[in-house]
This record gives structure tokens, C-alpha cells and sequence, in this order.
């Protein structure tokens, strides 16, 4: 369901498009009134190198050409653990496919609300994804009937609909009213020929990457890039990259 109105957005003005310089976009979603979670591999550009944070720019609630909240980033943080290998997305690598963007101002609206974080996607029967993606970049749509297919290594299998730009979007368990964020979307894949949309189960991942968000505070100075991910960096991209294999019967469509 497109958000292209007022009225079908209210409630959703916390997910914004994450717009980098040069390089397309992903989507985030405010989790604080400074900060905006996203998916690790949106960080890096073509040729593997981390993209500086004032490439970034976060449009909260973007709406047929107007943001309800337009922000710079000042910091990005990786997590400290996310691996590449072979220029792609190694399997260990979903369940730490987590980001950080530090706004250069709060948000401090009430018209956008920041999501609370519970991070446990697998006890959940039904989810939802709210995302931009190539088709639908000038708004948000809403995908509520997403369905939990498994959860394997913290990496949750779910049937939702994804596309190029929708990497980062939150997938959000609503609980009496309440929207919660429980993973981002990571990737896509095929399942028995079926497609399917891979996401890291929080958890610890989450817990993992605000500690290195705020022990990596004293690292950096002035708005430069200055949190580095251990590991190769080679061709990620900053929306989806092709998906990889994460067993032998989920293939990776050709795209």
C-alpha cells in the first residue's frame, strides 16, 4: 500500500529515504531523535571504500517531493563485525548487516516519532515493511502482511515483497498500536522459486553495534568518516547487492 498521502503515512513519518551523494539511496528508520538505523552494506560504495557521512542525507517521512524532517549525517558507524567476501555479502555477514547514522540535529517534531527497538523478528507471525525502493522513490509504501518463514543463524526468512532501495528499511512488529522495529531488510533471494527477503534478527547484533556506536564517538572529529569495519571491502553498492545462497535451496535471482 502506497503512503503517498497524509493520512496513510500518519504513524510512518519515522522511515525516511536515505540519500547518498553520487550513489542512489537505501531507507532508515529514526530510532532516536539522532539516529537512524539502516543496513550496513548501504555504507560502502562501488569500489568497496566507506562512504563518507556528509555523502548522507536523511529525508524523514519524504512525501511526494517534501520531508516531514530533512538532516545531514554527521557520523555513520558499521557494525564492527560485519564481513565481506569475494566482493559480496558472506552468509556470517547477514546477521550483522546493522548501521548506525548520527544526525547532524535532532528531529524534534511530533509529527515524526522515533520507533522503539525490540529485537526478537522470530517470535512474530506477521510483520511489516515500510520502504522506498526504484519503483516508489518519492514515497513510502507499507507492506503489513509479511509473513515469518523461518529464522536460521539470527537471520530471519520472511515472504515480504523487496526491492532495489528498500535495504535498510525496518521490518516492524506492531504490538498493541504500537510499532516496534525488529530487524532491517538486508536482502533479497528466491526460496523454492519464490521470492523472499532476508533481514538480521537484532539481538545481540543491535547490542553489539550501539556499545562500538558509542566507544567510537572519541574516534572521529569534525563530521569525517571515521569508523572502519574489519574485513575486505570490495563491490557492495548502496542499495541491494546480488543475494547470496543461504542454503542450497535459496537461490539468488538474476538481476
Amino acid at each position: 500500500m502506497s503512503l503517498q498521502t497524509g493520512q496513510a503515512g500518519r504513524g510512518w513519518e519515522g522511515v525516511g529515504r536515505v540519500d547518498i551523494d553520487g550513489k542512489g539511496f537505501c531507507s532508515g528508520a529514526l530510532i532516536s531523535e539522532d539516529l537512524v538505523l539502516t543496513a550496513t552494506h548501504c555504507l560502502f560504495d562501488k569500489d568497496g571504500t566507506l562512504i563518507a557521512a556528509n555523502r548522507f542525507h536523511f529525508l524523514a517521512g519524504l512525501r511526494t517531493g517534501r520531508a516531514e524532517s530533512y538532516r545531514d549525517v554527521r557520523r555513520s558507524v558499521a557494525h564492527p563485525a560485519y564481513i565481506l567476501r569475494n566482493g559480496r555479502k558472506c552468509t556470517e555477514a547477514v546477521p550483522l548487516d546493522l548501521a548506525l547514522l548520527e544526525l547532524s540535529q535532532p528531529i524534534r517534531t511530533s509529527k515524526v516519532a522515533p520507533f522503539p527497538i525490540y529485537g526478537d523478528a522470530g517470535r512474530a507471525d506477521e510483520l511489516a515493511v515500510v520502504s522506498y525502493a526504484c519503483d516508489r522513490d518519492t514515497a513510502p509504501s507499507l507492506q503489513d502482511l509479511c509473513g515469518v518463514i523461518g529464522v536460521q543463524d539470527e537471520i530471519v526468512n520472511m515472504d515480504c515483497d523487496a526491492d532495489f532501495g528498500a535495504s535498510g528499511a525496518p521490518v516492524l512488529e506492531v504490538r498493541n498500536g504500537i510499532a516496534e522495529v525488529v530487524s532491517v531488510i538486508s536482502a533479497m533471494a528466491k526460496l523454492e522459486d519464490q521470492p523472499v527477503s532476508i533481514s538480521p534478527d537484532l539481538g545481540a547484533a543491535f547490542d553489539d553495534l550501539m556499545t562500538h556506536f558509542i566507544e567510537s564517538a572519541t574516534a572521529w572529529s569534525g563530521g569525517g568518516q571515521q569508523v572502519i569495519t574489519p574485513g575486505e571491502r570490495t563491490d557492495t553498492g548502496a542499495k541491494f547487492v546480488q543475494p547470496w545462497a543461504l542454503e542450497r535451496r535459496l537461490q539468488a535471482p538474476q538481476i
